[in-house]
């Protein structure tokens, strides 16, 4: 296909407006959840707001910020990363939703509890212990941890409740719950970590108990037509080979109790887009999630470049690569829209090139852009 065709497609089928819940997004292209460390004491300042503002304005059509801790103590491993609760640290962030707006953009948070990944004495609560289903690191070992007790349980929905609710009030579009990676609320979905023995233990229904309930949570804290997003995964940040579900059947015994608590758009997390996520079918894995629950979803994974986002966080760079494939997808609506990742991280104007058809003014992922934030 010669480029001219390849930008008239994107300019098409990019540009179509789409609806999540009560959200209407101005286009196809969201921006992925990349963890930056670019606020100190947990408080997004006007650095972060210029950053996800510059790609409002740059045509990104929804932003999903980087990972921001709830409340709870040991929800994080960071002081640099952005915490969605305290006064001066939701200041700023309704400063940075005031920064997209502005732009014309629509912005959720995703929020995020890291469970047991969590190293003893870190930051920003260096009293606070690892917790998770059943104090079990992703490798199997037990650590340092602790399995969570019916309170804690208890304290972490609301947690995720209260962090909503503040967006809401503060002037975001929607929210995302971070499900994914082998974070907290992936850490019960994924048998790897869960060998609890009660109600948010066993089969794979029972593992999503915890996470429908946050959604229940999370639901009823906001407003009816307020959109909340779930992100989920397969693959865990030291596991690439991890499943929840190894068939389209076990996928949906996973996503219709999510769905049914209250999610309004599923966020499907893979490493390359363009795989199929099944034998016998080449639907990826937002493609099947869509197919099963009916819900739309956002694919994510590579997008634009060639090698994938791991290794990025190893140093190495990507080159540029077409999206043919991807457009080919969406036209026929195997998902509703796509997050980009690095590309976006590098060249904040990659959304306005793609839909304008400057293809030959995009520019290959260079590591070193994750020193900065511009």
């Amino acid at each position: 296909m010669s480029l001219s065709a390849s930008a008239s497609r994107a300019a098409e089928i990019l540009a179509r407006p789409t609806t999540i819940n009560g959200l209407t997004v101005r286009n196809r292209i969201a921006m992925a959840p990349m963890t930056r460390q670019f606020s100190p004491g947990g408080i997004p300042g006007a650095d972060v707001a210029s950053y996800y503002g510059r790609r409002a304005a740059a045509d990104v059509g929804l932003i999903v910020t980087e990972g921001t801790y709830v409340d709870h103590a040991s929800a994080g491993e960071s002081d640099r990363v952005p915490r969605f609760h305290g006064e001066e640290q939701l200041a700023g962030w309704a400063r940075v939703a005031e920064a997209v707006h502005a732009a014309g953009g629509a912005i959720v948070p995703q929020l995020w509890h890291v469970g047991m990944v969590r190293k003893a004495g870190a930051p920003p609560f260096p009293d606070a212990p690892a917790v998770g289903p059943s104090g079990i690191r992703l490798d199997g070992t037990e650590g340092t941890g602790k399995a969570m007790t019916r309170q804690d349980l208890d304290d972490v929905i609301a947690a995720f409740a209260g962090a909503a609710a503040a967006a809401e009030r503060i002037g975001f579009d929607g929210v995302e719950l971070h499900g994914a990676h082998g974070y907290l609320i992936d850490q019960f979905l994924w048998a790897g970590t869960n060998r609890r023995t009660d109600a948010y233990g066993g089969d794979l229904v029972a593992r999503t108990k915890f996470a429908a309930e946050i959604v229940a949570a999370v639901r009823e804290a906001v407003s009816p037509e307020f959109p909340v997003l779930f992100r989920f995964s397969q693959w865990k940040s030291d596991n690439y080979d991890a499943r929840l579900a190894g068939t389209p059947e076990e996928l949906e015994a996973l996503l219709t109790p999510l769905a049914a608590a209250g999610v309004d758009a599923f966020h499907a997390s893979t490493r390359r887009y363009w795989l199929p996520e099944f034998d016998g079918a080449d639907l990826n894995l937002a493609g099947w999630t869509k197919k099963l629950t009916g819900k739309p979803t956002i694919t994510v994974g590579s997008v634009g470049l060639d090698g994938d986002f791991v290794r990025a966080f190893a140093g190495e760079g990507a080159p540029v690569k077409g999206i043919d494939n991807l457009l080919d997808r969406m036209e026929s609506d195997e998902f509703d829209m796509v997050a980009v990742g690095r590309a976006l991280l590098h060249d904040p104007e990659w959304a306005a090139k793609v839909l304008r058809g400057r293809f030959d003014e995009l520019k290959p992922y260079d590591a070193a852009a994750l020193k900065t934030l511009s």
